[in-house]
């Protein structure tokens, strides 16, 4: 019997200053429902005031244009894809930032099969295991109960409106409506969502935050109108930042969607932060 075919490796395009060959790479990764190009601007910013660093974009494991990986769908799993997309490019990745459901895959892959990471940003994520819940819980259900097509992209918006997701989440989430013969469809999956998040809830991944390895330096940044990170969660990585030196919990204003809310914020804590 033949083995197996290996997985795909996930779509990424590189964000570098225009004439600059980076000497290092840094992997961003969005949250759930999302794509890479949702940080494209953060990256752009980053690259201009930091030359010698580069940003792969990548689009997580069945979002954007990352579809046909096997089951599976876990945090583990689309952290190694991400390790193995690092090692087959050739490029020096010492870093990865992951926003939301995007900062728990760059924990583990920090953690574990991403061995070569020094600088790690987590971008209002927790590495708490909960119960399912929130609003991308809500969202999942939402657009689960809206199969399409859609005549049009703004019919994906209203029936997500009719749902009582706000306009503009409705307008980011019809992002992920293409334009096929039959009308527009969603090119996420419901299930693949669903599986992604139920493993996102169930994993606790504290051991690697208050015990970091050696090489590994933490940044867990915490939008303050946000409750995805709570006292508790803050009282945890402020004990491993006073106790190990290499974890660091930084607060920003406004709310969970950081690259909107807080743009100069966190750009000016990348741009101080990195190595």
């Amino acid at each position: 019997m033949s083995p197996a075919p290996a997985p795909p490796l996930p779509y990424h395009e590189r964000v570098s200053r225009a004439n600059v060959d980076p000497d290092r790479w840094l992997v961003f990764l969005h949250g759930i429902f999302g794509a890479g190009r949702n940080w494209a601007t953060v990256a752009r910013r980053v690259v201009r005031a930091r030359p010698e660093w580069g940003v792969l974009l990548v689009d997580i494991r069945q979002h954007g244009a990352s579809q046909g990986f096997p089951r599976p769908h876990t945090i583990a799993a689309a952290a190694d894809d991400v390790a193995r997309l690092i090692a087959a490019s050739g490029l020096s990745v010492p870093g990865v930032l992951g926003h939301s459901f995007g900062g728990k895959v760059a924990l583990h892959l920090a953690g574990g099969p991403g061995g070569g990471i020094e600088t790690l940003w987590m971008i209002d994520s927790t590495p708490d295991a909960r119960a399912p819940t929130g609003s991308a819980w809500e969202m999942l259900h939402a657009f689960a109960d809206l199969p399409g097509p859609f005549p049009t992209r703004d019919a994906g918006v209203a029936a997500l409106r009719g749902k009582g997701v706000a306009e503009a989440t409705a307008r980011w989430m019809a992002t992920n409506l293409e334009e096929r013969a039959e009308g527009y469809v969603w090119r996420i999956a419901p299930a693949d969502m669903e599986a992604l998040l139920r493993d996102f809830f169930a994993v606790d991944l504290w051991k690697t935050v208050e015990h970091p390895p050696a090489n590994l330096d933490i940044h867990i940044v915490k939008a303050e109108e946000s409750s995805v990170l709570g006292p508790e969660a803050c009282g945890r990585i402020e004990e491993a930042a006073s106790r190990t030196g290499r974890v660091h919990l930084h607060r920003v204003p406004g709310g969970h969607w950081v690259n909107a809310d807080s743009p100069d914020a966190l750009v000016g804590l990348l741009v101080d932060g990195l190595p």
